[in-house]
């Protein structure tokens, strides 16, 4: 996974493809079990995925409403359909993922 700027996220999350970003802080432990969830999942789909410390994003976890880390953001369109944060396990995870690319029509 690709450490993502804000400004690279906002051109995927406009794409017509569904696109993916995780936020993390370094020092979050849960956070670290989630990557490694996640590094799977890259290996596993084409849709775009990124990485990006909350840190540096400004004030994008005001925007988005994001309450807590580890978090998935997953948008199409310049929307977010999802906002994951109990990662559970990668099935739990690849199913969501595919189920929100099925009902999101272009």
């Amino acid at each position: 996974m690709n450490e993502w700027t804000r400004e690279q996220w906002e051109q995927h999350k406009n794409n017509s493809q569904l696109s993916l970003l995780y936020i993390y802080t370094p020092m979050c432990g849960t956070c670290q079990v989630a990557s490694k969830m996640l590094n799977v999942i890259n290996e596993m789909v084409s849709y775009p995925l990124g990485q990006a410390n909350i840190n540096f994003l400004g004030n994008l976890a005001q925007e988005y409403e994001i309450e807590s880390v580890p978090c998935l953001l997953i948008a199409k369109n310049g929307i977010i359909y999802k906002k994951i944060y109990a990662f559970q396990a990668v099935p739990y995870l690849l199913e969501t993922i595919k189920s929100i690319d099925d009902q999101v029509v272009v």
